[in-house]
């Protein structure tokens, strides 16, 4: 088989070994559901609950700050439709260059007159303005505010302590998606003024189908499913027990090595920024990606010169073995290009490339991919 390596774990990254065993395992023991009063059922109950408290232990939060999901993208549709409805809230801040699954359901509800969307202000590198978010907080009725820790695209990451304590202070509602971060940061939720975060397993290693949403005791919802009373009454289904305890598992597992896998993923990023750099002509680099103290350490966003096939780039990375992600600001046809490229660089039709990566990755992968795009820019 001809080599391909991947290089698109912001999109999702592969299953650990352990953790496939771990539900393998599980599958052949532990089949009932965590709602069935006998005992197959609590044991089943005590694996939810004991997942439930090692993320909490993670987080420095009670276990009762987190409830399960099918993965960050209910967690933010949660967090957004409940807060907004349930607390009467008539405004909201976002920025442009948030997920769809944060844009989406604001302007959803922008559109059917529900709220008034203000999108903050942003600088070159996507950062968005503090005083910019004050002065919409001052100027308006309590607000609903989303922004999201670490942009998927290109890595610029957010302040997040210095927003929740501006939204504290003005006293709003603050919503971070933190997908893509964590289990890749550290996180005191004692020491950060957030009221809803949401994850997702499948972003460090676990399965896909499975997330959580954590929610600050100082914040009251209702559900936004609605069945049974699974999730304390929070999220109506029964529990996908499997990658609730892979989930735990691998986020354990992130959290116990995270010092040394980050030390390991930031040394891929900085040679492959060195190899860029050397091998490739007019390469450009977006945002603070290259700042490896102040970026997404996971995610390196550039572009490549245009060519007349500039469009086919992935498609070419693909069959040359090389697996990422890219777009451009603008592209022909039916594709409307990346949102976020579109705001930081407009009118760009550069082809805009994002390597992504996990501890599974080697230099040898960098090289092997370096190797392919010198064959389509050399």
């Amino acid at each position: 088989m001809n080599k391909r390596v991947f290089l698109d774990n912001a999109a999702t990254t592969p299953i650990a070994p352990e953790i496939i065993e771990l539900i393998s395992d599980m599958m052949k023991t532990h089949f009932a559901n965590p709602s069935s009063i006998h005992s197959y059922g609590r044991e089943s109950k005590i694996i939810v609950e004991s997942a439930r408290k090692t993320i909490a232990n993670l987080l420095n939060t009670s276990p009762g700050s987190i409830f399960f999901t099918s993965g960050g993208t209910e967690a933010d549709n949660m967090a957004i439709k409940c807060a907004i409805h349930d607390h009467k809230i008539t405004h909201a801040i976002t920025s442009k260059l948030s997920h769809h699954a944060v844009l989406y359901p604001l302007e959803d509800l922008a559109s059917d007159g529900k709220i008034k969307l203000s999108y903050i202000d942003i600088d070159e590198n996507g950062t968005i303005c503090l005083s910019h978010l004050k002065k919409l907080l001052k100027n308006n009725e309590r607000t609903f505010v989303s922004i999201m820790h670490a942009n998927n695209e290109i890595g610029t990451i957010q302040p997040l302590k210095e927003i929740g304590d501006i939204c504290k202070e003005y006293n709003a509602i603050f919503h971070s998606d933190t997908v893509q971060t964590m289990a890749h940061f550290k996180f005191d939720m004692r020491e950060l003024n957030v009221d809803f975060m949401a994850a997702s397993a499948h972003k460090f290693h676990g399965p896909k189908g499975i997330g959580f949403v954590y929610i600050s005791e100082d914040i009251q919802i209702k559900p936004l499913l609605r069945g049974g009373g699974q999730e304390r009454n929070m999220r109506a289904g029964t529990e996908n027990i499997y990658g609730i305890a892979a989930m735990a598992k691998a986020m354990e597992m992130a959290y116990e090595n995270l010092e040394e896998e980050t030390i390991y993923i930031k040394g891929l990023k900085k040679y492959m920024i060195d190899k860029l750099k050397s091998e490739i002509d007019d390469v450009q680099f977006y945002g603070k990606c290259t700042d490896l103290e102040d970026s997404l350490y996971t995610v390196l966003s550039c572009n490549f010169p245009e060519k007349d096939n500039s469009e086919m780039l992935m498609f070419n990375l693909d069959i040359k073995g090389v697996a990422c992600s890219g777009g451009s600001a603008c592209s022909s046809g039916s594709s409307k290009g990346s949102h976020v490229l579109t705001e930081i660089v407009p009118n760009s039709m550069r082809p805009g490339v994002r390597f992504s990566f996990s501890k599974y990755n080697t230099k040898e992968d960098i090289d092997f991919t370096i190797k392919k795009l010198k064959e389509l820019f050399g």
